[in-house]
């Protein structure tokens, strides 16, 4: 609280040395000021409508507290104003702001929204690298913090010490607090990323899902698991980390609850349709040249050096120089007026072979690609699914992993916590989240279905953005100083 809410006008302490009595009780409502019965009134109401959205009544046993602090000051929270120690008065003064302004942060942050830095290019050319976000929490309804324990200005890892920023010591259940609406097509969400609930933390890319699968099929480990957990020196330690302290992304809301969901061809289908693209998709294309396109060239493209490159790339096999650069349609349309241009420029993915490995769903060998994926359905919440063998390595993460159960095989039945099982209800609704990016994007085609318990909120707006090929103010993009987050909605 501010040193002004804990203490009444020029009575600063008093309760320290009062006792309880009902004159004395009389005595200090009859000597607050009317302004200060307006603060606390404003104060209680604001709380009294907090503890409504939250749907919790017993927090109410913390407006005595509040009367407290505001009228009577029998709890002697101000007791260093009295002190006659200067130091005293000037440290538990700044003990006293940092406290409160802890406790706003952690509020705001919690149920309002919070800022988020776009650190990768899997939006681009929609959100960009540089661009600092703010994040609205309340128009899905923000989530209770499920680990109440944390420093409000750090996600996992507090900067500087490398340590914990949470202790999860107190782990809530989930509860999402009513919002505005629900996640709707095409909107971009931020959530906790579903791959990042266990960490190897000296190799946290890839993430441990994909290091174990890397060491158990292309380096030949028996038991990828065994060996991280073996190796602390090459892997670090392994942590487990609360859902609302992972990895924050972002991405698009491509397939809902209760969608059918098939990517071919680079397609994607949402119940056997194909989806409109967003105006900012981006594909990589292979585009052959006779001589190198200047930055300039690029940039009026609307292409990054970063995504160019320094020159032109070789490879054998090719008989020409190419730049591999990701372009929107309207990029494409004008990197092929480029004089420099020898030939015609293909998609990457029509020029190379699918890639297998590390595919949704990680570990099970069915042989999915980024570009080819057959008809499967998203989970909905209070849905009932009739599970088989063939589909059992869709849904078994989000079964055991997300939902708390333990899902084993035995001789061709399938048991969910012992108990046989051919049908089972979904608790939690899920997403199919995409980059617009689509060749440079760590997405649901990796690591499968977002959790509704995962979702944090979706930006409103970019605050600022820097563009890091610049340098000094030139290094601001003006431009998007509070520029729509999604201008595709």
């Amino acid at each position: 609280m501010t040193q002004d809410n804990l203490h009444r006008d020029g009575d600063a302490g008093r309760g320290s040395h009062s006792k309880f009595s009902k004159d004395d009780f009389i005595n200090r409502l009859r000597a607050i000021r009317a302004t200060r019965w307006v603060r606390f009134g404003l104060v209680a109401l604001i709380y009294i409508l907090w503890v409504i959205w939250m749907g919790n009544p017993w927090l109410l046993l913390v407006l005595p507290l509040l009367f407290d602090i505001y009228i009577t000051s029998y709890i002697p929270l101000t007791w260093w104003k009295s002190s006659k120690s200067k130091g005293t008065r000037m440290l538990m003064s700044w003990v006293d702001a940092i406290v409160y302004a802890l406790v706003l942060v952690y509020f705001v942050f919690a149920f309002i929204g919070q800022n988020y830095k776009i650190p990768s290019s899997s939006l681009e050319k929609t959100l960009l690298v540089g661009d600092f976000l703010w994040v609205n929490k309340a128009v899905y309804g923000p989530r209770v913090p499920q680990t109440p324990l944390h420093f409000p200005l750090a996600q996992h890892t507090l900067p500087v010490v490398g340590t914990k920023s949470y202790s999860d010591l107190i782990q809530l259940d989930y509860h999402r607090l009513p919002g505005l609406r629900e996640v709707e097509r095409y909107d971009i969400v931020v959530f906790n990323a579903p791959c990042a609930d266990t960490v190897a933390l000296k190799v946290p890319e890839p993430d441990y899902y994909h290091l174990v699968e890397l060491l158990e099929q292309e380096k030949g480990v028996p038991d990828g698991r065994a060996y991280i957990a073996q190796n602390p020196d090459i892997f670090g330690e392994v942590v487990v980390r609360p859902v609302d302290r992972r990895e924050n992304f972002v991405k698009r809301a491509v397939g809902l609850p209760g969608d059918r969901i098939r990517i071919a061809d680079d397609i994607v289908y949402i119940n056997g349709k194909p989806l409109a693209e967003p105006k900012y998709v981006q594909h990589n294309y292979i585009v052959p040249v006779n001589s190198p396109v200047s930055p300039q060239q690029w940039q009026e493209a609307g292409v990054t050096m970063a995504d160019a490159g320094v020159g032109p790339q070789t490879e054998p096999s090719l008989p020409y120089q190419f730049y591999n650069v990701p372009l929107t349609a309207e990029s494409l349309a004008k990197v092929r007026t480029f004089p420099q241009v020898a030939g015609e420029i293909q998609r990457l993915s029509a020029l190379t072979q699918p890639l297998t490995t590390g595919i949704f769903p990680v570990g099970e060998g069915l042989g999915w690609s980024l570009r080819d994926m057959p008809e499967f359905w998203i989970p909905r919440r209070g849905v009932t699914l009739h599970l088989t063998q063939e589909n059992l390595p869709v849904y078994r993460r989000a079964i055991e992993a997300y939902e708390g159960n333990r899902v084993d095989v035995k001789e061709g039945r399938i048991y969910i916590n012992g108990e046989p099982a051919e049908y089972y209800t979904f608790k939690l609704d899920y997403y199919w989240m995409m980059g617009d990016n689509r060749d440079n994007s760590s997405d649901s085609r990796f690591w499968g279905f977002v959790p509704e318990d995962h979702i944090v909120g979706t930006p409103m707006a970019v605050l600022i953005s820097f563009d890091g090929e610049q340098s000094g103010l030139g290094a601001i993009r003006w431009n998007r100083i509070l520029h729509t987050a999604n201008p595709d909605k």
